[in-house]
């Protein structure tokens, strides 16, 4: 479904700050994987989602996506396949348009064969009420307000829904609850799980959550310098403790991790 093969950045390369982002990163995710991704601060892992994003073109390597040749394709044209939520609420969305705008934004720009002009029809805003109701959050009542004028968690999960209006190919999520406070990020993880599961989409998580990391999803793949050290899933993954998971890190990485953020969240 998605594969990463010997994928390699640098950033100011040739300068003293010279800095190895990803160091031939390998990956190969099937067709409904949910891979969460932790590791320090600097291990790659949101340059990881940039390279799969098309945020810029990897020193070398190949981004193959559902058998397609992705590698110079522009980020406009990937993100009709590929959704992606940030850590930011405020990202993703248009501030000052309404909701049933913002999500016609979303679903005209990722359907094959409308128009980004085209204007939203009956039809369409039927579609969109249905699935604000989905949320739980009483958003298909107030499809006409400003998205700006949302909390952080209704702007995330509206963005969610956007990302997902039209089934990706692939789902990219940035720590989209680490803004949120624990209540409301827990919410969103919810409906996160229920959307990519309900609709079968492949994804990939960073979460700073090792808890979260061994419970959400299938898989969970740990970054360090610039590459994956350590990828656990099925019968493993389900009998690995928090503990085990620092351990192996440790084994794989030849040190021990270092982010507090993690630490802590343990």
């Amino acid at each position: 479904m998605l594969k990463l093969e010997g994928v390699a950045k640098s950033f100011q390369a040739g300068t003293v700050n010279e800095k190895h982002a990803l160091q031939g990163v390998d990956l190969h995710l099937a067709p409904g994987d949910f891979a969460c991704v932790v590791g320090s601060n600097g291990a790659g892992k949101s340059t990881l989602f940039g390279a799969i994003a098309g945020s810029f073109v990897p020193d070398s390597g190949r981004v193959v996506l559902d058998g397609e040749d992705i590698t110079f394709t522009p980020e406009h044209r990937r993100s009709r396949k590929i959704g992606r939520l940030f850590q930011d609420p405020l990202k993703g969305t248009a501030p000052h348009m309404t909701i049933e705008e913002n999500m016609a934004l979303a679903y005209l720009r990722a359907s094959q064969g409308r128009h980004l002009f085209g204007g939203i029809r009956a039809k369409d805003r039927a579609f969109f009420k249905e699935r604000l109701a989905q949320l739980g959050l009483g958003l298909e009542d107030r499809m006409g307000q400003q998205v700006g004028l949302l909390s952080g968690g209704q702007r995330q999960a509206l963005t969610l829904l956007m990302a997902t209006l039209v089934t990706p190919k692939l789902l990219l999520l940035d720590e989209h609850t680490a803004a949120l406070d624990p209540a409301t990020a827990d919410k969103i993880l919810e409906l996160t799980q229920k959307i990519v599961a309900e609709n079968g989409i492949t994804c990939l998580a960073i979460t700073h959550n090792l808890k979260s990391s061994l419970e959400m999803g299938n898989r969970t793949l740990m970054m360090d310098r610039g590459r994956i050290v350590l990828d656990v899933q099925g019968k493993e993954r389900a009998a690995m403790t928090m503990d085990d998971l620092l351990a192996r890190f440790h084994e794989n990485a030849g040190r021990a991790l270092d982010n507090d953020r993690i630490l802590l969240s343990k």
